[in-house]
């Protein structure tokens, strides 16, 4: 019974685990967020679902403390650097390295609603690459680090690529706490 249930978790979906009060009968239905474990008549209803995670684009000193904070909220931590000089300063146990440029790397995790992503290389090369496929994607948050400023001018170049206004205004930024 449980092979089913692993496997859709596995896969990343959100499944209803629903039992029978009277008989024990299982049954397992993918679903849409419907909330906390209920009762409905004979039925016990219970959600799992995957993991929340967050991909990281670069692995500097930001993304290091990012990385730290996510692991104690049990986020699955995924770190795309493609620079092997930065890589190597990288002291983070416990993150899942993801080899490739970023985008390519967005395209690949196929970013669902339990996905966070946040590119802090400071890279406009890298940093956008990313952000690209990552405002077209089912992420429930991306952001990018950089002043108001360099938020404006990050704005600016996605409009001379694929994406709509509305998916540009999905992306927040500045990340991290206010510094002035």
């Amino acid at each position: 019974q449980l092979q089913p249930l692993l496997q859709s978790l596995e896969d990343r979906k959100l499944i209803k685990r629903s039992v029978s009060l009277s008989t024990g009968q299982v049954k397992l239905m993918e679903v849409l967020p419907e909330g906390l474990p209920k009762i409905e008549g004979d039925w016990f209803h219970t959600y799992f679902g995957p993991q929340w995670r967050l991909l990281i684009i670069g692995a500097n000193q930001l993304g290091s403390m990012l990385a730290s904070k996510a692991q104690v909220l049990d986020f699955d931590v995924l770190i795309c650097e493609p620079r092997q000089e930065i890589r190597d300063e990288w002291h983070v146990e416990g993150v899942t390295w993801v080899e490739g440029m970023p985008d390519d790397v967005v395209l690949e995790i196929k970013p669902d609603g339990h996905t966070a992503i946040v590119a802090v290389t400071h890279d406009p090369k890298l940093d956008d690459m990313a952000l690209l496929e990552a405002l077209k994607s089912d992420a429930f948050y991306v952001g990018a680090l950089g002043s108001q400023k360099n938020q404006e001018k990050r704005r600016e170049r996605m409009r001379m690529f694929d994406l709509n206004e509305l998916e540009i205004s999905t992306l927040h930024g500045p990340v991290g706490l206010r510094i002035g």
